[in-house]
């Protein structure tokens, strides 16, 4: 993150003035006091000016919208780069026709592009929190989700039925954490993964 050191008469003062030498707005920046300043005698005699950091903070969603936007030309892609950055998550919606060749094969592309994104826009991020990024296009995640969990209840029911043990094919964590947490208040039947990525896999079994 860029950070600069301004002077001023007052805190203010150097705040402005270090603005101006950045060309952001204040909402832009982190601002830290390194010295008060002081008038001094008769405002001339030990005068000292105020002293300011300024850190530009990281703009998630401008970062995010620039990526993607040289990624889709690349794929010759055209659509609408919808972002919503909150605390909880820096989601991005890309809305257009056609929005299938970005899923891919059971969200494989979609979930790359996420990883990809997810790389970058925490690149310059060290000094601060993770940034969860999430890439969605025609409401897929959710639509996913809610197959898994249908998948999930389907399979307990024959784990229970037949008393046997049933392995599920690869999944990212994503969806293995989909599948564990529909399952976790099941009487009957306990989940575990296996395997190393990307191979790792859900079993489902029954209670002991």
């Amino acid at each position: 993150m860029k950070s600069i050191e301004a002077l001023g008469k007052t805190v203010e003062d150097a705040v402005e003035e270090g603005l101006k030498k950045l060309g952001v707005t204040r909402d832009k920046v982190e601002v830290e006091v390194l010295e008060q300043g002081s008038k001094g005698i008769f405002g001339i005699i030990g005068a000292r000016p105020s002293k300011v950091r300024l850190t530009v903070k990281n703009d998630y969603a401008s970062i995010a919208k620039k990526f993607m936007s040289d990624v889709l030309e690349k794929m010759g892609i055209q659509c609408n780069i919808e972002v919503e950055d909150s605390e909880d998550a820096l989601k991005v919606n890309l809305v257009g026709p056609k929005m299938g060749i970005l899923i891919g094969y059971r969200g494989e592309t979609l979930d790359a592009l996420q990883y990809l994104l997810s790389l970058v826009v925490n690149r310059e991020n060290k000094e601060n929190e993770y940034k969860r990024v999430i890439l969605d296009t025609e409401n897929y995640r959710k639509k996913r989700e809610e197959t898994l969990i249908r998948l999930a209840n389907r399979l307990a029911y024959n784990v229970e039925r037949y008393n046997k043990s049933i392995r599920l094919e690869p999944m990212n964590p994503y969806e293995r954490r989909i599948i564990h947490a529909a399952l976790q208040n099941n009487p009957k039947v306990v989940t575990r993964s296996e395997g190393e990525e990307p191979f790792r896999r859900v079993v489902i079994e029954l209670k002991k």
